[in-house]
């Protein structure tokens, strides 16, 4: 792997809103950051072997995805304007049935193309046939989060549980330390008490966090309330779930309760602006679960809900969203959105102290954004022009473990023309 010097980039560390290094440098080896400083401090650049003209970019960490389905980029556009409960069980869960392995492996390329070439660096991801999600994590260059999705009252709860131990066993630290595997208890509505138990000692066992949907719509905290007489946090924490590290998706529907207990556990949400918004699943109360003290990330939820994995778009929308349901422009502003998307997202997944923030002995996981587009002009705050203004289109670098992914918009790691041709094709035949 080789030494990488980046000279000359705006350095955004995601330390403190104040944490700007203008014409900084960033020396990079054995897939860490060795130091990072302004242009000049960093002796002597000679030893690095490459050395990447950062002038007019912004140099920040990648995004972080805390909550994904990555092959239902294949189900894109297929079924959209629907409730949820109609849009799961009338047009995703039939297809679903079809799905065969290769289906899955070209459906995660696809996503893994898709957050490379708009600078997520990592993600996390519940589905299953899970192995195909981390050959696709491996062959891309990603880190990713992976979890068996677990649905204890369907025919194959059990198997999948099994599933899930093997694909562990596998998977977990595999692709050069790239992939940590979590268990997937799908919801609260969808796994019995006894099935979470079990899925509770298992993941326990082998020292595995849990990813699970959670208090997602109304009509979800309604049912768990009339079957247990509680709300699905208070459900799952009298369960003793929250004793292990929880990824909670969603997380719209809250009382007070619930976020002291999410909080007082450590649970880290992923929140999911633009499918809660698409599917009218409402907005979720992020502005008091950070009051609340509680870790807040940020995910995109599957194409098939959003329909891109687009961080920077979601980040906006998160912002906006915030902003209107509180009637206070105050609220979540610039700095506070950009770490739901990175520094915080790497604390949801239990990465903090490797990723999501640029310092030296952190894992090299970044991204270059040209900043010298019309949209960034004037630059009165960087901050709101990238949470405001940026686009997708704008990120031109991109590193993982200090291997460079794509460099100037050219992703180096995958195919992209078969990726999409592969992808097409499986899609015809999965809604043909």
């Amino acid at each position: 792997m080789a030494d990488i010097l980046i000279q000359g980039a705006t350095v955004l560390t995601m330390e403190g809103s104040e944490n700007i290094i203008e014409n900084g440098e960033i020396f990079i080896t054995g897939g860490r950051i060795a130091a990072l400083g302004p242009r000049g401090s960093i002796p002597p650049e000679g030893r690095a072997e490459r050395i990447i003209n950062g002038s007019g970019m912004i140099a920040m960490p990648g995004f972080i995805n805390c909550h994904t389905h990555a092959a239902m980029t294949l189900l894109r556009s297929y079924a959209d304007d629907l409730p949820l409960m109609e849009w799961l069980s009338e047009k995703i869960w039939p297809v679903e049935d079809k799905l065969e392995p290769e289906d899955i492996y070209w459906g995660a390329m696809l996503c893994c193309l898709e957050m490379i070439k708009s600078g997520t660096t990592t993600f996390a991801d519940m589905y299953f046939i899970m192995d195909q999600v981390a050959l696709a994590v491996e062959k891309s260059g990603l880190r990713a989060c992976l979890s068996r999705g677990l649905i204890g009252n369907a025919p194959n709860g059990a198997l999948a549980l099994e599933e899930n131990v093997n694909f562990f066993k596998e998977w977990n630290g595999m692709a050069g330390g790239r992939i940590k595997v979590m268990f997937g208890p799908h919801a609260p509505y969808t796994c019995p008490p006894e099935y979470l138990e079990q899925v509770i000692e298992l993941a326990g066992k082998y020292g595995a966090g849990l990813h699970i949907h959670v208090a997602e719509t109304k009509s979800e905290v309604e049912q768990i309330k009339t079957s247990y007489g509680r709300t699905p946090v208070g459900h799952l924490n009298s369960l003793g779930l929250f004793a292990l590290p929880v990824l909670a998706a969603h997380c719209v529907h809250l009382d007070d309760a619930d976020m002291e207990i999410l909080a007082r556990n450590n649970v880290g949400v992923a929140h999911c602006p633009e499918s809660n918004m698409k599917l009218a699943s409402g907005a979720a109360p992020v502005t008091g679960l950070l009051k609340a003290g509680v870790n807040v990330g940020l995910g995109t939820d599957g194409a098939a809900s959003n329909n891109n994995l687009d961080m920077l778009e979601e980040m906006r929308s998160a912002a906006m969203l915030q902003k209107v349901s509180a009637g206070d422009p105050t609220v979540m502003p610039a700095f506070t959105a950009l770490r739901t998307a990175t520094a915080n997202g790497a604390r949801v997944l239990g990465l903090d102290g490797e990723i999501g923030l640029l310092k030296a002995g952190m894992k090299a996981d970044l991204i270059l954004i040209d900043k010298r587009r019309p949209h960034f002009c004037p630059q009165h705050n960087l901050t709101a022009n990238l949470v405001y203004a940026a686009h997708s289109a704008d990120v031109d670098t991109v590193i993982v473990d200090g291997k460079i992914l794509m460099e100037h918009r050219q992703v180096l790691t995958m195919d992209e023309e078969e990726v999409v041709r592969e992808a097409q094709l499986r899609a015809n035949r999965l809604t043909g």
